[in-house]
């Protein structure tokens, strides 16, 4: 069985010039299977509203095997930002991949070495699948691509719009793929010797190459006696085997993890983020493995809550400790409250294991979520009265800032002092009195539980009926109550847009 996994993030009317914040996540995304080239049957619209998943089953219609080309690949658009994961399924094999959206691919690509693996690579043969050589699948995007094969001599091949072009890596093989425009490169072989004579599928996605030397950490969850370390750079490939006093691989190019039956794309510490989303394959073991700055620990959460009882493995000679978390909710939010981290995928079918770097839901870290998009607070440029200075918030999309939340409070002071830079001295905030009762209430129609009146504040019902905060130094962003048709400054305010964390 071939399917993907779709994972819609939010969506809100706002500015789309917005930096959204987001790695793993795109609007258009092709998928290959390498095993199979697999296409959808027809066109299937799904709606799904914010933090959703939905599988969508593919049907299989023709096996790339031996054919050099394919045109038969799987285009996946949205409206809305999304993440894809594909997944693999043949008798007791599994493989997933992350897909990557068509902008965040590239245009040169370091190949790996091929894993050394008995009853396959050892008596390569073209006649029997599991002795077969490893390929490589590169996959075009929305236009017509010369993808070069670094062989010798090069060769050059011509892809129409998502088209599939498979290549049979020997041992002295291709070492970079190059095009002309964004591509897509796969890793991996058709069906592995694993054990007992059986076979699996092996397949992870490549990562594009790097102008300069990144920085790969491998978690000693992810490791057995077995393990290698599968190394590309532009200058040379090398096979390794895990060495636990030195678990660190520096490249410009891919850096896999190799287990018998299992592939691995490593994340490199530049590519870390703060929050990521994880779906469970039903039916089957699943886990995360998080590594995380030492010091750091306290700040990792599970959805709503802190790591139950985690087990920290050391990194020995660095920073980092991992541990590995059994993944039990069909989706998963992983994230941190102030910095960075890395997140992997991995499960087991009885003896089959698959995995793949978690998706990136977004690389900016914030105390109260998974950030999609940053709160926006803005001092404006124009002193006006509040009716007018409500209605300039709007024109910018934004409203006058109501602070009813205790929590956000401080967060959001400490943002207009650096939105201010102490030009302005007091400005309209989201509150006024109501002309029937009275009583003070928000524009955001939270209500009044907590207030920061200055001494004397606020006057009489007949006094002042909006509120202004006091952004001089030393008044604590005080309150006082004035006449709406003063000449003051506003702050404007958007929240910020969060993931879903349930």
């Amino acid at each position: 069985m071939w399917s993907v996994l779709l994972l819609l993030l939010a969506a809100r009317n706002s500015d789309s010039s917005a930096d959204p914040r987001v790695d793993d996540a795109g609007h258009r995304f092709v998928v290959v299977f390498p095993e199979n080239i697999a296409s959808h049957s027809g066109n299937q619209q799904e709606t799904l509203s914010a933090g959703q998943t939905k599988e969508i089953l593919v049907d299989e219609e023709l096996e790339l095997r031996k054919n050099q080309i394919s045109s038969k690949a799987l285009l996946i658009t949205s409206t809305e930002k999304i993440t894809v994961r594909s997944c693999s399924r043949k008798l007791n094999s599994v493989q997933t991949a992350l897909v990557l959206p068509t902008p965040q691919l590239g245009k040169e690509y370091f190949i790996p070495p091929v894993p050394q693996i008995q009853g396959t690579t050892d008596q390569v043969s073209l006649e029997v699948t599991e002795r077969r050589p490893f390929s490589l699948f590169v996959i075009s995007g929305k236009q017509q691509t010369t993808v070069t094969i670094g062989e010798v001599p090069p060769r050059e091949v011509v892809l129409q719009s998502q088209q599939v072009l498979q290549v049979l890596v020997q041992q002295a093989g291709p070492r970079a793929v190059t095009a002309d425009q964004p591509v897509a490169v796969l890793f991996g072989h058709a069906c592995t010797i694993r054990y007992n004579c059986t076979c699996g599928i092996l397949q992870t996605t490549l990562s594009p190459a790097s102008d300069h030397k990144l920085r790969f950490f491998i978690p000693p969850f992810l490791v057995t006696d077995e393990t290698r370390l599968l190394i590309s750079s532009n200058e040379s490939t090398t096979i390794r085997s895990f060495d636990p006093d030195s678990p660190l691989v520096e490249t410009n190019g891919t850096a896999l993890l190799y287990r018998p039956g299992f592939l691995l794309t490593l994340i490199p510490e530049a590519h870390f983020a703060s929050c990521y989303v994880i779906n469970r394959v039903k039916d089957m073991q699943n886990f995360a493995v998080i590594l995380v700055h030492k010091h750091l620990t306290d700040g990792v959460r599970i959805g709503n809550d802190p790591l139950e009882n985690p087990v920290w493995q050391e990194l020995r000679g660095t920073e980092f400790v991992s541990t590995q978390v059994k993944v039990i909710l069909d989706k998963s939010v992983l994230w941190h409250t102030s910095h960075k981290m890395a997140v992997y995928f991995h499960g087991n079918y009885g003896a089959a294991l698959f995995g793949n770097p978690a998706p990136v839901i977004s690389s900016t870290a914030d105390f109260r979520g998974c950030l999609l998009e940053p709160e926006v607070v803005h001092i404006g440029d124009v002193a006006a009265g509040w009716r007018e200075s409500v209605k300039y918030c709007r024109d910018k999309d934004l409203q006058l800032v109501s602070l009813s939340g205790s929590h956000n409070v401080t967060h959001i002071y400490q943002e207009m002092v650096r939105a201010n830079n102490h030009s302005v001295q007091e400005a309209w905030i989201g509150m006024r009195r109501s002309s029937q009762s009275g009583e003070w209430y928000w524009l955001d129609n939270e209500p009044v539980n907590t207030t920061n009146w200055k001494d004397g504040e606020p006057g009489a019902v007949n006094e002042g009926q909006c509120a202004i905060m006091s952004l001089r130094s030393g008044e604590e962003f005080g309150w006082s109550d004035q006449d709406c048709c003063k000449a003051v400054h506003p702050v404007c305010y958007r929240p910020p847009l969060l993931f879903p964390l349930g």
